[in-house]
């Protein structure tokens, strides 16, 4: 059965985090029931040219990402090894789990060129990136949370296709959730690298930075991946000495949000400044400042005076900008 999901949690909030689907990660070892999802006539397939997911026109002119078995044929979708993203209960379509239709995810063989010059031409399918679809807001979250798990594994295997002990040619396993060494033996699994995002306060101020790719006037709050050995806690307070001087003592979690360029999981944290003389990082950041609790408002609100607003709506640092700021 699938989990419940709690739409008033934090991390329920960011984009991304809408996957409702039913993963049976118990059952990805039986190549034979595997095989049996694939042939389901009514599966459907998130399919990616390159980094960015095969969207379409559906019912109402409303977008999806998720496509049928023709039109995964006609794009080339590459089915040879697709990776199982799970089952949505929401339908009423049969399979071998009742009232549920499986969901794969697959690359096409078509270049990514050939689609756009279909597009152009008035073609019903596009090649729109994540970044964008996230922003704009234009399918479903449970469909965003989807293409997320989708690309985190389908670049996990474009990245992993030989054996790192032994360099071999590896090949998918169990669904897509392992790849497996013929050579050597060896198993490898999905890696996902956790960063911790925080924002850091002082009573009624809080500590955002930019960084020099930012679009103009955007803050956000500082970040970093956290290291091998490494707790969250010692993470955060790590990562905001060396990007901004300052001395964090009290943190504690606030939510996550799965990140898919290409495979991180954000994990958002209140930490409470200990100094407030600003050491920045040149290197890492172009700016960072304390902004009053009125201020940071204002940015979420985009009426700063000034034109600076705090990261973006899908963005996991937008969510504990706003946390604090008590928009």
């Amino acid at each position: 059965m699938p989990f419940p999901f709690f739409a008033d949690e934090p991390s329920a909030r960011v984009g991304f985090a809408g996957n409702r689907l039913d993963r049976l990660s118990e059952k990805r070892g039986d190549a034979d029931w595997f095989a049996r999802q694939l042939a389901v006539p009514d599966a459907r397939f998130i399919l990616y040219a390159g980094d960015r997911p095969v969207v379409s026109l559906r019912d109402a002119g409303r977008l999806t990402a998720t496509h049928d078995r023709v039109v995964a044929d006609r794009l080339g979708a590459d089915l040879a090894a697709p990776v199982l993203l799970g089952f949505d209960t929401g339908s009423d379509l049969a399979t071998d789990l009742p009232g549920a239709t499986p969901w794969f995810a697959a690359e096409t063989r078509l270049p990514p060129e050939a689609i756009e010059a279909e597009e152009r031409e008035g073609g019903p399918f596009k090649l729109i990136d994540l970044r964008s679809l996230a922003m704009q807001g234009v399918l479903p979250a449970h469909e965003m949370g989807a293409i997320a798990q989708a690309r985190s594994l389908l670049g996990w295997h474009e990245s992993h296709r030989f054996c790192s002990r032994c360099g071999q040619p590896s090949r998918p396993a169990a669904a897509g959730y392992r790849r497996d060494c013929p050579a050597c033996g060896a198993q490898h699994f999905p890696r996902t690298d956790p960063v911790a995002i925080m924002m850091v306060t002082d009573g009624e101020n809080c500590l955002l930075g930019r960084q020099a790719r930012f679009a103009p006037g955007m803050y956000s709050c500082l970040a970093g991946f956290i290291e091998p050995g490494e707790t969250i806690e010692a993470a955060v307070r790590r990562e905001t000495w060396e990007e901004a001087g300052i001395e964090v003592g009290r943190v504690t979690y606030h939510a996550s949000q799965p990140w898919p360029m290409v495979s991180t999981l954000m994990i958002g944290c209140l930490a409470e400044a200990v100094t407030t003389e600003i050491r920045r990082d040149e290197e890492e950041l172009e700016d960072c400042r304390w902004f009053s609790r009125a201020e940071t408002r204002a940015m979420l609100d985009r009426t700063h005076p000034d034109g600076l607003f705090a990261a973006n709506p899908y963005a996991i640092a937008w969510h504990l900008v706003r946390a604090w700021a008590g928009a």
